[in-house]
């Protein structure tokens, strides 16, 4: 009777750092939810949700950007509480503000291919500014259309009243966010993969 047994890899040790950088940065999405809180302007929460959304699209690229988002949309609609406010459920994907929520997986689809092209992602950090600035804004207009059409028709309001609410309030803090998703890009503290 022989004893030899063979090793049988079922999932590749690429796929499965990749799967675990995703559900991480999913995660982080998650917690950056939490910082959530209401403008006296604006029905629409501030968070710092696209700020997960831009670091996931900057580090992940455009399949594993995409596929973080995914997770983290498909985490908060079946209960787990990473939407803004703590909230979760499928009332959240529909209810005013869902807009955005289904705009994450596709603002970082935007972002990895403005930034890594259509091969492997490359460090971020060796990507220059206006790449970088560049694709983020791309991201932040996909955000900014799925999050105003969402509002305007959950909300039964025109198209520019949505607009002012769901999209002018947040540019300048939109633009905070892209300067700290460079200065986290071009950290020395980031570990290269």
């Amino acid at each position: 009777m022989s004893t030899k047994t063979e090793r049988v890899d079922l999932v590749g040790e690429e796929i499965v750092g990749n799967v675990a950088r995703a559900a991480l940065f999913a995660a982080l999405t998650g917690v950056f939810a939490y910082v959530s809180f209401q403008l006296p302007v604006t029905s629409v929460p501030f968070t710092l949700q696209v700020l997960g959304v831009f670091l996931a699209g900057l580090f992940l690229g455009p399949v594993w950007g995409v596929a973080s988002m995914a997770i983290y949309v498909v985490a908060g609609a079946v209960g787990a509480p990473v939407f803004a406010y703590g909230s979760a459920g499928l009332g959240s994907l529909f209810g005013q503000w869902g807009g955005y929520l289904w705009s994450y997986p596709v603002a970082a689809g935007v972002l990895g291919l403005a930034v890594h092209g259509t091969g492997e992602p490359t460090d971020p950090s060796s990507v220059g500014l206006a790449r970088l600035v560049g694709g983020m804004v791309a991201a932040t207009l996909v955000v900014y259309a799925f999050g105003t059409v969402g509002y305007a028709v959950v909300g039964d309001v025109g198209l520019a009243t949505a607009v002012l609410a769901a999209a002018v309030p947040f540019v300048p803090a939109e633009a905070i966010k892209m300067a700290a998703a460079v200065a986290i890009v071009r950290s020395d503290a980031v570990v290269a993969r």
